[in-house]
């Protein structure tokens, strides 16, 4: 079955080191929490807020033993008035049997605020 793995996290400041650092530490907690392999994932989205524009988040994921294959795609999200700022938002299209209900969504930083009913166990 194919399901979709949300992720979001915040950051300080807009510049490289954090934005990796926040990245890799929301997908390894994605990874780890719905026991997901390299080889089942289609496709990786990432996208950031405006604010944030030091570097391609993606980069964080070609560090990830046996992730260098996996489809990752950057982009800029919606810049809708008086949302979270300095955003990091991640969608992973997986291959898994685990029930939809299931799957844990990773929320950290200050996006513990966009989804409190989606909580990790």
């Amino acid at each position: 079955m194919i399901r979709g793995v949300r992720g979001a996290t915040t950051v300080a400041e807009n510049n490289d080191v954090e934005i990796i650092k926040a990245t890799d530490e929301l997908v390894k907690e994605m990874i780890s929490k719905n026991h997901i392999a390299a080889t089942d994932v289609a496709q990786v989205l990432i996208s950031v807020t405006n604010d944030l524009d030091a570097v391609f988040p993606a980069a964080a994921l070609r560090k990830i033993e046996g992730w260098s294959f996996v489809p990752v795609m950057c982009m800029q999200e919606i810049p809708v008035p008086n949302s979270l700022r300095k955003c990091i938002r991640v969608m992973m299209t997986v291959n898994t049997s685990i029930p939809q209900e299931n799957i844990n969504h990773i929320y950290l930083g200050n996006a513990v605020s966009l989804r409190p009913d989606l909580k990790a166990e």
